[in-house]
């Protein structure tokens, strides 16, 4: 099984991936930490791409960001299961803004150690305000026809939470990993 848990900055990614990744007993990779090096700079494009290109080689993992766009679309192809987590806006800009007040006192769930979190915030809050641009009604239905090839996933709540890690958790120990 091949999960790859994505969407906008401040949606429960890494929570929801961590809860996976437990659930099933399946190897955790979080992009943020293999995209950006400690103190918040990134890692040159070729060897990102070539660490990640690893991580999909796995036969099971659960991949928790974004990277590129050409890492993302290979995520996409290579997943079996794609989880796009898409709350309410003001969910996003609450929960981008919980963070950055919690970050003196809890690291954030998949940040690489240093992280500039006044920078990282204001950048968050940029690409939800163009997040329009990208993550469309359009292409929500492009995920959702890419069943039944693929289990797709639209997180919006916790009921939608729960549905998820049940299902994945019943999969995992039909398929003998937990």
């Amino acid at each position: 099984m091949r999960v790859a848990v994505f969407g906008k900055p401040g949606g429960g990614k890494s929570t929801i991936s961590g809860k996976i990744a437990a659930e099933t007993g399946m190897s955790l990779h979080r992009l943020d930490l293999i995209q950006f090096m400690p103190g918040g700079g990134r890692v040159p494009d070729d060897v990102f791409a070539r660490l990640h290109a690893e991580i999909l080689a796995q036969p099971h993992w659960v991949v928790d960001g974004f990277g590129t766009l050409t890492t993302f679309q290979a995520m996409i192809e290579a997943a079996d299961v794609l989880v796009y987590v898409e709350r309410a806006a003001w969910v996003h800009y609450w929960w981008v803004t919980k963070r950055l007040l919690k970050s003196p006192f809890v690291k954030p769930l998949g940040w690489p150690e240093g992280s500039p979190m006044l920078r990282s915030t204001l950048s968050s809050y940029r690409f939800l305000r163009l997040s329009p641009r990208f993550w469309t009604r359009e292409r929500t239905a492009q995920l959702l026809a890419m069943r039944p090839g693929k289990q797709v996933f639209v997180i919006r709540g916790r009921h939608d939470e729960r549905a998820l890690l049940n299902e994945l958790k019943s999969q995992a120990a039909r398929i003998g990993m937990r």
